[in-house]
């Protein structure tokens, strides 16, 4: 689906329902949390290419009255390769709204780590592929280790994927794992049943360690 999306152009006006969708998800469950709670969303690297620009997302925010720490956006390497002015205005915008920008599936791309010093980046997200055998594997645990200190060094945080035990989460703890995302914690659900789940959880009084 999203290949096509991106092949045929689809993906420029699709990617901007899904962020206003998630927009007003995070409004509401900011009630809810607090206004720590922060919504991730994808940007496909042709919708940096689009003729629209992306100024709309940070505007967007300010017509529902959210600040630009409320949402953050997930890119791919692939994005930080190419040196269009387009990116890296656009990626400026949301730096200078707030926004958060994360690096996805960190670890599988063809990049050069000199985009870390060279972007406003604040999360690299490590892909599940170093997460799944964490607990067989000792060149996984090192790859997750080295990535976490190496990202502390730089002043960002760390979100691993695919967590689905709780072994995962324990040897990401002690590696210094920020935040993490799995099975482990939810399956996939429409937001009005992550609406209750998350009144149930704060209501109960527990901590909430996921990203969403």
């Amino acid at each position: 689906f999203i290949p096509f999306a991106e092949e045929s152009g689809l993906i420029t006006e699709i990617g901007d329902w899904v962020f206003r969708q998630a927009a007003a998800c995070a409004k509401l469950w900011r009630r809810h949390v607090g206004e720590s709670f922060q919504v991730s969303v994808n940007r496909s690297p042709v919708q940096f290419m689009a003729r629209a620009n992306s100024s709309r997302w940070p505007s967007y925010l300010g017509d529902l009255g959210l600040s630009g720490c409320s949402m953050a956006v997930e890119i791919t390497e692939a994005v930080l390769l190419n040196t269009s002015t387009k990116v890296t205005d656009q990626l400026r915008q949301f730096h200078d709204a707030g926004m958060q920008v994360a690096i996805d599936d960190f670890g599988t791309g063809y990049s050069s780590l000199s985009y870390l010093k060279k972007f406003d980046i604040n999360f690299l997200k490590i892909d599940q592929a170093f997460i799944r055998d964490m607990q067989r594997n000792e060149n996984d645990r090192a790859i997750v280790r080295s990535v976490t200190v190496m990202a502390h060094e730089l002043g960002l945080q760390v979100v691993a994927e695919g967590i689905e035990t709780i072994e995962q989460e324990q040897l990401l703890m002690a590696a210094g794992c920020d935040f993490g995302q799995g099975f482990f914690y939810a399956r996939p659900m429409p937001a009005d049943q992550f609406t209750h789940l998350l009144h149930a959880t704060v209501s109960g009084g527990v901590k909430l360690p996921c990203q969403t």
